[in-house]
């Protein structure tokens, strides 16, 4: 299969333009994405997407339930972790740990914690 897929067109046409490198690290990022939506069930991800599609850019369009829903469900997803790994995956050079998941007290830290 793989050689199929090595022997594309459409493959090949995209080798072209597109640095394999850029494309493997674009894999990496969706890669830590997807393990952080993973983190809420099917039913909060749907509910997240439609408080975001509620939104429409504005927090105002909330009721300040809703608002607290969207915060939680977003707490879940962990995004100061999930910035960190990715910056620690795209940096050519070691960063330190306060840089990328904030100060020794911080949630990101801790949960980064327990992933080890």
């Amino acid at each position: 299969m793989l050689r199929t897929l090595l022997e594309s067109r459409w493959l090949k046409r995209l080798s072209h333009g597109v640095p394999i490198a850029r494309v493997a690290l674009a894999a990496q990022l969706l890669w830590v994405a997807r393990g952080h939506l993973l983190r809420l069930d099917g039913a909060q991800r749907r509910r997240l997407l439609r408080l975001l599609v509620q939104t429409r850019g504005r927090r105002g369009s909330l009721s300040s339930r809703e608002r607290a829903e969207l915060a939680l469900l977003l707490a879940r997803l962990e995004p100061r972790l999930f910035f960190g790994t990715a910056v620690k995956r795209l940096s050519p050079v070691p960063l330190p740990k306060r840089l990328l998941y904030g100060p020794r007290t911080s949630a990101a830290r801790a949960a980064l914690a327990s992933r080890l």
